[in-house]
């Protein structure tokens, strides 16, 4: 008797949602169509409900492509969860934001997720923290 899990592909998932975020562009199968989206930004929160919405909420505050610097990636029972660092540049200046994503998978499908972001750092606002503050880590 054979028995299969129903374990979602997190490695799989964590790879199309970074080639996802550095370019703009979804791989076949990251997102189902019907996925949940609910993210939360510094004063604003925004909710989708199909693929094409959630992309959209996106692509209205982070251009393509970019560069994701992944700081660490914990697998769930229903996913996983990834908190990154992106950069970008736009309108003149590189931008800059820290993330976290809990992601419920099916297969190696995004169904629902959640994104928490600091918002984005313009050039000014990242050499005041850079003078302001030492990181630890």
């Amino acid at each position: 008797m054979t028995t299969t899990t129903n374990r979602p592909d997190a490695t799989t998932a964590v790879a199309n949602l970074i080639t996802y975020l550095e370019t703009g562009v979804a791989p076949d199968g990251l997102f189902a169509p019907d996925v949940f989206l609910d993210a939360t930004l510094p004063l604003w929160r925004l909710q989708a409900d199909n693929a094409t919405d959630a992309m959209s909420i996106r692509r209205q505050g982070h251009p393509c492509p970019g560069t994701v610097h992944v700081e660490r990636v914990e697998p769930t029972d229903r996913g996983f969860t990834i908190e990154f660092e992106e950069h970008w540049d736009d309108a003149g200046q590189r931008w800059y934001c820290r993330e976290m994503i809990r992601a419920d998978v099916v297969g190696s499908t995004i169904v629902e997720f959640a994104v928490y972001c600091t918002g984005d750092w313009d050039e000014d606002q990242q050499k005041r923290h850079a003078e302001t503050v030492t990181l630890l880590r």
